[in-house]
């Protein structure tokens, strides 16, 4: 029997694709958001394209925002970024 990829949509292009494909960022139960290389971590969870292009796309649209229901600083955004073309 063949397995089903899940599909999640990137918050950036909007493009679905496979989960593995994608980074998860979370908003953890402590209000903080943080890149879950893993997938496994607690809390709500929004998905992003694993290049800094989608990212800024999500943040200049405000789709982060609209999905964790908190705002983001802009330093947190940058340790985003430098987080997310380290874990390339």
């Amino acid at each position: 029997m063949v397995k089903k990829i899940p599909l999640r949509q990137c918050t950036g292009c909007m493009e679905r694709k496979a989960k593995n494909e994608l980074i998860r960022i979370v908003r953890t139960p402590e209000n903080d958001i943080a890149l879950d290389f893993s997938g496994k971590m607690n809390g709500r969870g929004a998905y992003i394209c694993k290049n800094s292009d989608c990212l800024s796309l999500a943040v200049k649209k405000k789709r982060l925002e609209n999905a964790f229901g908190v705002s983001i600083p802009e330093e947190l955004f940058e340790r985003l970024k430098k987080e997310l073309t380290s874990g390339e």
